[in-house]
């Protein structure tokens, strides 16, 4: 999980709230992740409060991290686009401003209530990251890393030749293991 920076903006940033969102579908994905695991994401993207996760909280962050999923998942900015319009359609609210009551600064929403479930506060607001995104660099927003034996999501970062793993262990793990099989063929042959 990455370490987001403590002033507001920069918290709430659309690659913050997207790395947020990556973070979120990764510990949703660990098997029945506890309460306190997601809260731990929340709070280390600067949620207030998120202590009051209730297993129904979990199911249905659970069931939001596999839409989202299919966002990171998708091959090409088509696919992504079309998901995301799917899960805009049908998870959310009408795009709004909040400060929440003047407790922060004005900034964009889909949620349809300050005080919406959590589920939805973590639909809407990574689906307007990850529209953004899309729509800023005309391409997915990330992806699903390429080693076999992991599954986490990553967001896409820059630009250059496009991202395959979700961090540097996995591409090491899997360029070791591409050599020394190539290496195994070369001494068998």
């Amino acid at each position: 999980m990455s370490s987001p920076p403590d002033d507001w903006s920069t918290r709430h940033s659309v690659l913050t709230t997207a790395q947020r969102t990556a973070d979120l579908v990764n510990t949703l994905a660990d098997g029945r992740p506890e309460p306190a695991d997601v809260a731990d994401v929340l709070r280390a993207y600067g949620e207030s409060d998120p202590i009051d996760l209730s297993t129904r909280d979990l199911t249905e962050m659970r069931e939001a991290a596999a839409g989202l999923r299919e966002v990171f998942a998708a091959e090409d900015t088509d696919t992504a686009a079309s998901a995301l319009n799917r899960l805009l359609r049908e998870h959310t609210g009408q795009l709004r401003l909040s400060s929440h009551d003047g407790t922060t600064p004005w900034h964009p929403h889909l949620d349809r209530a300050d005080d919406a479930p959590w589920a939805e506060w973590f639909l809407a607001s990574s689906c307007m990251a990850l529209t953004v995104l899309v729509w800023d660099r005309q391409r997915p927003p990330g992806g699903t890393c390429a080693s076999p034996s992991c599954d986490r999501v990553y967001v896409a970062q820059g630009s250059g030749p496009p991202r395959r793993y979700c961090s540097r262990r996995c591409a090491t793990r899997e360029r070791v293991a591409a050599h020394r099989r190539a290496r195994a063929e070369r001494e068998a042959g």
